[in-house]
């Protein structure tokens, strides 16, 4: 898809960071935009943003990405609203509990899985009869560049992430002979708010560097180009050249060394190497 205006593109998460960069920038360029986040205020604030660039031009709707009835009652609403949608961005995401495996809750896990893959599920399926109405479209589904690398102390999010790319990967398999473009986001250090508790704030302040605004702009050139796999941000390059050219034991050694900085590593050595906490 070369040209977005009068195009309809709907985008969840839109109420902050990247999401709320695609709205603008969709905007600009002349399409309808449908909004959604779980935080009203915010989205409202993203709403009031796009009304000046062109007025009448957006739908929002506030409710949790994770409730699967919500989505596709969204997806009915922005159809009835602004008419078939052409692009949807499954954009939508939380952080995880930054800790080690063995203190993760397991229900805190299984609701990140909710929020950051059933979303997207959930989002592309609800949406991908109004593209194939169409004969024309984007999936747009946002993974990470931990969609592509594991490192430390980020293993649920890590885990939400992988099946976002996995899923993507056999959504292009499925769509390539179709005139509908799928693309899968692998985000890098973007500064953004989703560093939300004290376990991540060094990591945040660390690695989430590049303007939401620069990846957005990024991405509308790679659907206009039907680039498939988007790679971008604060040392995004970095992993994905490590997850596909370095060896399993070279990349976990340097994914330790990179995060220990910014990880409390006495609990590893206590946990893996009980005798080295007795001494």
């Amino acid at each position: 898809m070369k040209n977005f205006r009068d195009k309809v593109v709907a985008i969840t998460g839109a109420g902050s960071g990247i999401g709320r960069a695609y709205a603008v920038e969709f905007a600009r360029l002349g399409a309808y935009v449908a909004l959604n986040d779980c935080d009203a205020e915010a989205l409202e604030a993203t709403r009031a943003l796009v009304t000046e660039i062109r007025a009448g031009a957006v739908y929002t709707e506030a409710f949790d990405v994770a409730d699967k009835d919500a989505m596709y009652r969204f997806a009915a609403h922005v159809q009835r609203a602004l008419g078939n949608t052409h692009v949807i961005i499954n954009n939508a995401g939380v952080e995880g509990a930054a800790k080690p495996v063995y203190l993760l809750d397991d229900a805190s896990c299984e609701q990140l899985m909710r929020v950051n893959f059933y979303s997207v599920l959930y989002g592309t399926k609800a949406f991908l009869p109004q593209l194939v109405a169409n004969n024309a479209g984007a999936v747009v589904n946002v993974s990470s560049v931990f969609g592509l690398i594991g490192p430390p102390n980020y293993a649920d999010y890590v885990a939400t992430k992988f099946a976002v790319t996995g899923f993507t990967a056999a959504l292009m398999a499925e769509f390539h002979t179709s005139p509908i473009s799928i693309h899968c986001v692998h985000p890098g250090g973007i500064a953004t708010s989703i560093a939300k508790t004290a376990a991540s704030a060094a990591f945040a302040q660390k690695y989430l560097r590049t303007p939401p605004e620069h990846i957005a702009r990024y991405v509308i050139k790679c659907i206009q180009r039907q680039q498939p796999t988007i790679v971008y941000g604060t040392r995004a390059w970095q992993a994905w050249f490590g997850a596909h050219f370095l060896p399993t034991r070279l990349r976990k050694a340097l994914l330790w060394h990179e995060m220990k900085a910014v990880i409390d590593t006495t609990g590893y050595q206590a946990f893996i190497r009980p005798d080295m906490s007795q001494k």
